[in-house]
């Protein structure tokens, strides 16, 4: 596919299109377009943990980390038998990757996740389970490939620029020659989503269909407000896998979303648009324009969580964040690390909400509750007044298992 043409478009526009095209004439235009300094890495400098991006990103006033800004989930299935040759030239792709750019958002965040159907491909133990439908109102696609790559950084250049390298289109990335790729291992397998995060990212985007221009111009997320606040954050520790033969890994869920924000903006005023937010005993104009009066927290925790079902009943709505906050483990920490990010993929709003915990278990419980099924009765329905559920709808889902490092290149339970 041809790069996008860059007439009478903002910078903005342009690179977000180069992201979501892809390919190596995406590419070289991206590069004639940013020409960034990029710090080259050092593999031995990498965590274990391929998810432990935590120490390197950046964060705000309030101390809630900022994630990279352009992200790449790229889907990969399997062509060979997985043997000792085959999965050192993974790890040594992987590697070549983590030498052409360094640890941090200015250069590469990665992480490589192996699906249940890689798992059933090769005939070994299942270590998560496999994707479905987890309430009934939905009907997604599942993931049916056997791996993916989370590619992130600041500069787009980067992760159009990686993910080329991994599949043998590009030989030096960032000037770091590439001793090897995935070629004749991993083939390409679709779809490629892409997509981005960042105060005034989602308002450069009204050019689309469905973008209406009532997004807010600082806001990081399409539907307004700040999302992943410090208290509602699983810490990297308690998403860690903790014993058995991925013991340092993680699992993923990849829920992909389409976003209904002219309904959103447009027909919803803003004090509704706070209380499905958060909940209906928010005050609009404490929580700011994007939610920077919250700092570091929803308030939702606690008081406000455990009335939730009281709120269907005597205020006929509830908050996104309240539901979410009912799943809780023992010690009443949040179960998800979230990483999701904005996507206009097949030029329509949406979002990638991607999230790490110990176990697929744990993401099915969160998502759950946040679906508040439980709540339906007068005032409440199913979607209506549930939270943002009237706004949103699930297109695609897939489980990954991401092991530790030295476990990432074609894991093996029996080995």
């Amino acid at each position: 596919m041809a790069a996008p043409n860059r007439n009478r478009r903002s910078r903005r526009e342009y690179l977000r299109d180069l992201v979501a095209v892809g390919g190596t004439v995406a590419l070289t235009a991206c590069l004639q377009e940013t020409d960034p300094t990029v710090p080259t890495g050092d593999p031995a400098e990498r965590p274990h943990r391929q998810h432990a991006w935590n120490d390197v990103l950046r964060t705000d006033e309030h101390g809630n980390r900022r994630p990279p800004k352009h992200h790449v989930l790229v889907p990969l299935r399997l062509v060979v038998t997985p043997t000792e040759e085959p999965r050192t030239q993974v790890e040594t792709a992987l590697q070549s990757l983590e030498s052409a750019y360094a640890f941090d958002p200015e250069g590469l965040l990665f992480t490589v996740g192996y699906a249940p159907a890689y798992f059933e491909r090769i005939g070994a133990e299942l270590p998560i389970p496999s994707p479905e439908p987890l309430t009934p109102m939905e009907s997604p696609t599942l993931d049916a490939f056997d791996a993916l790559v989370h590619l992130a950084s600041d500069a787009p250049s980067v992760v159009l620029e990686a993910e080329e390298a991994l599949l043998g289109s590009v030989d030096e990335p960032n000037g770091v020659s590439m001793d090897a790729t995935l070629e004749g291992v991993f083939e390409r397998a679709e779809p490629r989503r892409t997509g981005f995060v960042g105060p005034g990212l989602p308002a450069a985007h009204t050019d689309v269909d469905g973008v209406p221009d009532s997004v807010p111009e600082d806001a990081p997320f399409f539907m307004g407000f700040r999302s992943g606040l410090a208290e509602s954050q699983a810490s990297e520790d308690r998403v860690t896998i903790e014993e058995g033969p991925y013991a340092g890994g993680t699992t993923t869920h990849v829920e992909s979303l389409s976003l209904q924000l002219e309904t959103w903006f447009e027909q919803e005023g803003r004090a509704q648009r706070v209380a499905r937010t958060f909940s209906p005993e928010h005050d609009p104009e404490s929580i700011g324009d994007i939610g920077e009066g919250l700092g570091a927290s929803t308030g939702v925790v606690g008081d406000i969580a455990e009335k939730t079902a009281e709120h269907a009943r005597t205020r006929g709505v509830v908050g996104h964040a309240q539901k979410a906050a009912r799943a809780r483990d023992e010690d009443g920490a949040p179960l998800l690390l979230r990483r999701d990010f904005n996507t206009v993929d097949g030029d329509r709003p949406g979002a990638h909400f991607l999230a790490h915990q110990r176990r697929i278990e744990e993401y099915i419980r969160v998502r759950q509750a946040m679906a508040g099924l439980d709540l339906a009765g007068e005032g409440v329905g199913q979607r209506h007044n549930n939270g943002l559920l009237q706004y949103i709808f699930v297109r695609r889902r897939g489980n990954y298992l991401i092991p530790p490092r030295d476990r990432r290149a074609l894991p093996n339970t029996h080995r």
